[in-house]
């Protein structure tokens, strides 16, 4: 395979291009001092996630279903008794997580500008729709993509979607993200290379053995290497 055989690359958005967990973590310390009262912020932080994996399938990813999630854990840990005055604090959190500044991450831009005019590039990213709307356009790089994707979910059914309808197919396609669970296994599953590029946090629920064995899996320590990985498809 030449690189001019590379037609698309897809890259994930939260994490990859900008900050996003930094943020989740932070909501998450003030919701375990917010419940202090009820309960240790370890056994909060246990209980949080366990309400996060239960409503993945109702709610889908990204903020508005993590503040569900926290209300829903209030409840449980005071026994139905959480003062209306934390579920107000909760919800403004929430809406604090909705209107924070986006962070680009180093060397994005002059990344994205350096592979625009040569391949065709799919922001493909999943959670809230107005929110990731939201964040892209305040980044300023809505110009580099050709196309931008926001998925309920990353599966290699997914991947096969884009791929085919944007570029020459999954086979002559690359995914970018920090995420082996949702960016990496499923684009390497649908016959497309995978590129991980690690943050240093991650959600907990997307973390996966790396693919390491698979011919199509690329690991890079930011995103400035990336143009070297590609030239080196040749």
């Amino acid at each position: 395979m030449t690189t001019r055989m590379l037609t698309t690359i897809g890259f994930d958005a939260d994490d990859t291009l900008w900050q996003n967990e930094q943020f989740y973590r932070l909501t998450e310390t003030h919701f375990t001092d917010l419940l202090s009262d009820y309960a240790e912020g370890k056994v909060v932080s246990e209980r949080l996630l366990a309400a996060e994996k239960r409503n993945l399938q109702h709610y889908g990813f990204g903020i508005k279903g993590f503040t569900l999630s926290m209300i829903e854990t209030a409840i449980e840990i005071t026994e139905g008794n959480v003062p209306a005055s934390v579920i107000a604090q909760i919800l403004d959190t929430g809406r604090d997580l909705l209107s924070h500044p986006v962070e680009t991450l180093p060397e994005v831009r002059e990344t994205l500008a350096a592979l625009a005019d040569h391949y065709l590039l799919v922001l493909i990213t999943k959670g809230d729709l107005f929110d990731q709307e939201r964040k892209l356009a305040q980044s300023g790089l809505g110009d580099f993509f050709h196309a931008v994707e926001i998925v309920s979910d990353k599966t290699a059914v997914t991947y096969r979607r884009i791929f085919s309808k944007i570029g020459g197919g999954p086979e002559r396609a690359m995914m970018v993200g920090n995420s082996l669970k949702s960016d990496i296994v499923p684009a390497i599953a649908a016959g497309s290379y995978g590129v991980f590029v690690p943050h240093e946090l991650t959600w907990v629920l997307e973390h996966v053995e790396e693919p390491t064995e698979a011919p199509r899996f690329r690991k890079i320590e930011r995103l400035g290497e990336l143009r070297g990985v590609i030239d080196s498809l040749g």
